[in-house]
């Protein structure tokens, strides 16, 4: 974790949780962490809403005071993803790049839907975790008629980062990774009754490099 942040604060877990920085005071994990950890070397901040393997649906709560990460809740009912065979929960940790509205002005179009990430090919992190991570590429997810790019990126603190730069090492490096991404997404909501996503791209995951092309 970047000690730079502070740490975090559960209150009623795992409901709710707050942040304090190094010296103490409150901060918000959206607002007051930037986006970029390396702007010259393209390295960004990335806030661990859910870790890997865990089933709570957590949210950082960006239009709250302090932004706390918070379960979310449907129809008075906290909510939790489905197991979708062979997997528990999310297969990656899932969470938020910061401050969106600072993306490069090419990508304004897309900040609503660059929100979440998938990291660290062999680590668990920590609800709430800040990480440093390089991103490699990106699913066209098409989510209930909205298309949500979901990027992929690693920590730069994982031993084999410097083998990732983008979305073909992963294939190359870890085959069945990103298929194992793609059947997720295509079914966990299925459970709930509802139908399977679909991809744009005939589900082609687009690399770093397309991204803005895309």
């Amino acid at each position: 974790m970047n000690s730079v942040f502070g740490s975090n604060i559960t209150i009623n877990p795992p409901a709710l949780t707050v942040r304090q920085n190094a010296e103490g005071k409150y901060i918000s994990p959206f607002h007051d962490i930037p986006i970029y950890a390396d702007e010259a070397g393209n390295i960004f901040h990335a806030v661990v809403e859910v870790p890997r393997w865990t089933n709570a649906k957590m949210e950082i709560a960006t239009k709250e005071p302090l932004s706390p990460l918070k379960q979310d809740v449907k129809k008075g009912n906290l909510r939790y993803i489905s197991n979708v065979f062979p997997h528990t929960g999310y297969i990656w940790n899932y969470g938020a790049i910061p401050q969106q509205s600072c993306l490069p002005l090419e990508l304004q179009e897309f900040q609503r839907s660059v929100s979440v990430f998938f990291t660290c090919l062999h680590q668990v992190c920590s609800r709430g975790e800040v990480l440093r991570v390089k991103v490699l590429g990106t699913p066209a997810l098409i989510d209930e008629g909205e298309t949500d790019w979901n990027v992929i990126v690693i920590n730069v603190e994982d031993p084999e980062a410097e083998d990732f730069n983008d979305i073909e090492d992963v294939c190359r490096l870890k085959p069945g990774f990103l298929q194992a991404t793609l059947d997720w997404f295509r079914m966990y909501k299925v459970p709930d009754g509802k139908p399977e996503n679909q991809f744009a791209f005939n589900g082609e995951f687009k690399n770093r490099v397309n991204r803005a092309a895309a």
